[in-house]
């Protein structure tokens, strides 16, 4: 993401911030008032509810005024995972207020409910709510898929989520009248474990993104897409995504080439790939450059036989495995097989146990062949190879 997108995405951010601020809080004290008038204990849950979603607009606002400070010697990376932070701040403090009004609406439950009698009034005032948080939903979700932000696509969830609820308020209002005074409380009850699921849910999201979260699938397979359009490029692997907030990505992958080209002219397509993704993509991109033979008939005999036996052992354990980084060192006495074997973190055989069997089946092909493997466990669920594969 270039200057000038960075800018308009933390702008659009922090004006979402402000409109969810100011609607929330407006909602909060006609929805108060209403509900100490009426003695609604709903009402009251409902508006305590949209007073932490004006803390929530707050600290959505604070993280994008963070997120845009600068790199500094403290934090080399930038503050863009302030976002992120805030969000966790945000989730702890609606599963708080869950737990609060689950706790003052089961005791009005408990001691008989309020029996309070709902006015015009306040089904206009609770109606009308209904429309503003549709439109609020309507407003977040534009504006989350302008800019790609999650908290503002969970505001827009979270908007449509108190439509039901004060729709359910609203019900309440009415049914009330024929199920009796308990309506009220049982209702109340509704909305607070509404409200503390929602809360456990954002802390659960919060929290995995912080601690680091696989990357985005569509993500990472356009990174490939990219790495692979250049001339020279005859595969990748070990790519590794790490995020420090939103659009601020830190990338470091192996990229084969051939080791008969100038190694200049090698050294000069990664540079050019580097270069290209952090002017047009914002992304911080580290190249390794893996020399590769493959026009040695050998060599890529001797490739295809071990191919084909991590192929038949990824059969037998139903899941995939991929190979790179395949050289010859030969000697007198015996020749030395290197490669990388890739896997995912639910392979079922353990690192050593895989090489005991690749080194066993490679012997079988020749007693000379020593197998030399690394095991690396990818960071994502896509599987890497190179084009020869």
């Amino acid at each position: 993401m270039n200057q000038d997108a960075s800018k308009a995405r933390l702008g659009a951010g922090r004006k979402a911030g402000i409109v969810g601020i100011v609607c929330n809080i407006l909602l909060f004290i006609i929805k108060i008032t209403t509900g100490v008038l009426t003695g609604s204990m709903s009402i009251v849950a409902d508006a305590i509810n949209n007073l932490s979603d004006a803390g929530s607009s707050v600290f959505v606002l604070v993280g994008y005024v963070l997120s845009a400070r600068p790199a500094d010697k403290e934090h080399p990376y930038g503050h863009a995972r302030a976002e992120y932070l805030c969000g966790l701040f945000i989730s702890i403090i609606v599963c708080v207020l869950g737990i609060e009004l689950l706790r003052s609406s089961a005791e009005q439950l408990f001691t008989g409910g309020s029996g309070a009698a709902f006015s015009p009034v306040s089904i206009a005032v609770m109606s009308a709510t209904v429309a503003v948080k549709g439109g609020m939903a309507l407003y977040y979700h534009i504006i989350a898929r302008r800019i790609g932000s999650q908290a503002l696509r969970a505001s827009a969830v979270d908007s449509i989520g108190d439509m039901c609820a004060t729709g359910a308020v609203v019900a309440a209002m009415f049914l009330s009248k024929i199920t009796g005074p308990l309506t009220d409380a049982v209702l109340g009850c509704i909305i607070s474990i509404y409200i503390l699921v929602l809360g456990i849910k954002l802390t659960k999201e919060a929290s995995g993104t912080l601690m680091g979260t696989a990357p985005d699938k569509e993500f990472t397979a356009q990174i490939i897409r990219r790495i692979r359009e250049y001339d020279g490029v005859l595969g990748i692997h070990d790519l590794v995504i790490h995020s420090y907030g939103a659009n601020r990505y830190f990338v470091s992958v192996h990229v084969e080439v051939d080791a008969e080209e100038d190694v200049m002219e090698s050294h000069d397509l990664i540079d050019n790939i580097e270069e290209a993704f952090r002017r047009e993509e914002g992304i911080h991109m580290v190249i390794h450059m893996d020399p590769i033979q493959y026009k040695d008939a050998h060599v890529n005999e001797i490739r295809a036989r071990v191919a084909g036996i991590i192929e038949q052992i990824s059969s037998e354990y139903s899941s995939p495995i991929s190979m790179h980084d395949f050289r010859v060192v030969s000697g007198i006495t015996h020749s030395n097989l290197i490669f990388d074997v890739a896997v995912t973190d639910d392979f079922p055989v353990k690192d050593e146990a895989l090489c005991s069997e690749l080194q066993g089946e490679i012997k079988k092909i020749d007693s000379a062949y020593n197998a030399v493997i690394t095991v690396d466990r990818e960071y994502s669920s896509n599987r890497f190879g190179s084009k020869m594969d």
